[in-house]
């Protein structure tokens, strides 16, 4: 064998593992992976990489191994390419092949070998198959996908209409009878005023479970879960045992209780502790009732909930038993907050002091189960209100990029992640010290082999019960920043996905689910990544602040792309008003996030720039008077004539959906959440300036949905069924 240089063996072994060689930043600078970054990957991938010469022997390993096998794992193909051709790695003239589809028909073929390839003998309808192969001594299975070519889009965005929604954080809705935060019901009564005005949907924030302490374990961008929901978001007053259940009517009447749901709504800002553990409180005594009332006489509300457990399968028992362990561990020991510091029997989902506790803890797992069937109902039951009430998609929900790493994703699925590095990004205008999400990534290999079965989940279960799913950070698809251990969010480098296998499957369950998909593509983007995203009929997703031609200047609203929806900013990123009156420079400043005076100075001059540009774009597109636009940006308010004009210029876009974040229609200053913070700032808290019921009753509410109606009227983005 040839000697072979480190260098080159490391740059070998990165193209193997999908290591770039570089990135071009959102500066235009290009940043070259180092040596000691492609080490410091490959490590944590089991890789040894100290020497040439270990490195060149474990490749060569891995090489033998694949090529031992008769096919691959997977086969992910579109409907367009007609039949169906595995690769397969034999020196057989033909192979056996005994194929199952996914509707249990199976049938069995002889298939002649050509060109190390073998063809099924007719094409195979959209969904997930299987097929077992044998050639000689060599057997394999192989999952095959076959995936529509396009996302699903519904007729009237076939049909070159364009909608419009709300983007809402759902902890912060307000209402009477909420107990601290937003949960379904309040939702209904935000449904009803997006209908008065027009509106097409309401975007959510992820509603994925969390562990609802603070401040650490608050955001919906950092689940505990991404297959299962957060209870908070439960009305446990519209739960149907709140009405047979006597102790817990009664409890419900205690002026002590009735006091705490009132404080926990007078709180000025979403207090997650507090409401977990009051809503814990009623739905165990639910649990208990419906145990006694329900199960032990197999009535049939008992067979629905057993139904949704048979179907929901493994991933619920995993979660639900992760949930009882935690409660039971910190119970135990007040100490203990997270799995890492669990006793080491119960750190193996498989180990049998965990199937013990199954045993034993049968009630405790069962009462998990129980509350994620009570939200599946409350959810699927507010979609269909959504869609009577006349919002064509109804809700749109989100799907995080990110799963706590000591949450129950990791607990029980730890072989789809790469433990020794997190996800973030590099630095940035907003971010100069880069981001760090503090979360592993993703084992792609691992995904692979196991056939995609749990990206496939994650996308369908989210899908499920909404009419538009927004993937945040979609470029994950295609790689992701990894920042090894020992290392900052400065240093770094992206490591590839296999986005060729992983845009169809989002196509295929988009169709099932008839649900339209956006994706989040903001920061570093490729070209290429568009193009994909394109060619898959995902839209894209245009801010406002960031729309901008080489030289500065903001693009006219009549150039935005018609395939992407067009919003005024994101939960990162500072409100309309916020931005105008430089809030956010202002908190950026007080918490250190500037690291001296020559970059607050700097970040005040260029938001004056873009306040210029921005007020000369409103200017040219009609929508502002003819006048200096250096007076509109010395102006730090977000005057009616300023707010008008830029919702104006957003829904003249040719964009086919059109997103205005609550706190921007209704003018807030503060944004939900401050990147590079925790504790510093109430990130994910912030109530809705108004409740449910002033948004109906409130002038200055009225105004502001009147304001959106009249723009919405104007640019033909009305839903059809308001």
């Amino acid at each position: 064998m040839t000697a072979v240089s480190l260098p080159d063996a490391l740059a070998q072994a990165s193209k193997e593992f999908g290591i770039t060689p570089g990135y071009w930043a959102i500066d235009g600078k290009y940043h070259e992976t180092s040596d000691a970054m492609r080490q410091a990957i490959l490590r944590p991938l089991g890789i040894p990489c100290d020497s040439a010469e270990e490195l060149s022997e474990a490749l060569e390993s891995r090489r033998a191994s694949r090529q031992s096998r008769l096919a691959g794992p997977v086969l992910v193909v579109l409907e367009s390419a007609g039949a169906v051709r595995v690769t397969v790695r034999t020196t057989e003239a033909r192979v056996s092949v005994s194929l199952r589809l996914e509707e249990g028909l199976t049938r069995g073929f002889e298939l002649d070998v050509e060109d190390g390839v073998i063809t099924l003998p007719e094409p195979l309808p959209a969904g997930y198959h299987s097929a077992d192969l044998t050639a000689g001594d060599r057997t394999a299975q192989i999952r095959i996908i076959v995936c529509p070519d396009k996302a699903w889009l519904p007729d009237s965005l076939q049909r070159g209409e364009r909608r419009a929604g709300l983007a809402v954080s759902l902890f912060g809705v307000r209402s009477a009878q909420t107990w601290g935060c937003g949960d379904f019901t309040a939702l209904r009564g935000l449904i009803d005023w997006v209908a008065g005005f027009g509106g097409a949907y309401i975007a959510l924030n992820p509603l994925h479970a969390i562990h609802n302490r603070q401040p650490f374990n608050t955001s919906p961008y950092l689940p505990n879960s991404t297959f299962y929901r957060n209870f908070i978001y439960l009305d446990v007053d519209a739960a149907p045992e709140m009405k047979s259940c006597l102790v817990a009517r009664a409890l419900r009447r205690h002026a002590s209780i009735v006091s705490l749901i009132e404080a926990a709504n007078n709180s000025e800002f979403v207090e997650y502790e507090k409401t977990a553990g009051l809503k814990q409180r009623f739905l165990k005594l639910l649990w208990d009732h419906f145990e006694r009332e329900e199960i032990a006489t197999d009535s049939a509300r008992a067979q629905e909930y057993l139904a949704f457990v048979e179907r929901e399968g493994e991933l619920l028992d995993r979660y639900a038993t992760y949930c009882a362990l935690d409660e039971y561990l910190h119970a135990q020991d007040p100490d203990v907050w997270i799995w890492p510091d669990w006793p080491e029997k119960y750190r193996d989902p498989d180990s049998p002091a965990v199937q013990q506790f199954r045993t034993s803890y049968r009630h405790a797992i069962g009462y998990h189960k129980y509350v994620q069937w009570l939200l599946d109902a409350q959810a699927a039951e507010t979609q269909a209100y959504a869609r009577a009430r006349g919002l064509e998609t109804g809700l749109f929900h989100d799907l995080p990029l990110a799963t706590d790493s000591c949450g129950s994703e990791l607990w029980a699925n730890r072989r789809f992640f790469v433990d020794g590095c997190r996800v973030g990004a590099p630095p940035d205008d907003f971010s100069p010290k880069g981001q760090d999400w503090s979360f592993p990534p993703p084992a792609r290999e691992a995904h692979r082999e196991d056939g995609y079965r749990m990206f496939a989940e994650s996308i369908r279960k989210f899908a499920r019960h909404g009419g538009a799913l927004r993937i945040d950070h979609v470029m994950r698809l295609f790689r992701l920043y990894w920042i090894p251990e020992g290392h900052d969010a400065t240093e770094g480098a992206y490591v590839q996905d296999y986005y060729e296998d992983l845009l169809p499957i989002i196509a295929l369950e988009s169709h099932r689910n008839q649900v339209l998909i956006v994706g989040e593509d903001l920061g570093t983007v490729e070209p290429y990544m568009r193009e994909a995203l394109n060619r898959f009929g995902i839209l894209s997703y245009r801010l406002f602040y960031f729309e901008k031609r080489g030289d500065g200047s903001m693009i006219p609203a009549r150039d935005y792309p018609a395939q992407a929806l067009v919003s005024s900013t994101t939960h990162d990123l500072p409100t309309l008003a916020g931005f105008w009156s430089g809030r956010d420079i202002e908190t950026r400043r007080s918490l250190g996030l500037l690291p001296d005076d020559h970059s607050y100075e700097q970040a005040r001059w260029y938001r004056s720039e873009d306040k210029r540009r921005m007020a000369s774009a409103l200017q040219e597109a009609g929508l502002l008077p003819p006048v200096d636009p250096g007076l509109a940006a010395a102006s730090t308010e977000l005057t009616g004539e300023l707010h008008g004009a830029i919702t104006g210029f957003l829904v003249s876009t040719p964009s086919m959906l059109m997103t205005l974040n609550q706190e921007d229609l209704t003018k807030e200053q503060d944004q939900q959440n401050m990147p590079g913070t925790t504790w510093q700032y109430p990130n994910w808290k912030r109530k809705m300036k108004f409740t449910v019921e002033q948004l109906q009753t409130e002038p200055l509410a009225r105004d502001f949905a009147a304001m959106f109606r009249f723009w919405l009227a104007k640019a033909n983005r009305a839903s059809s069924g308001s």
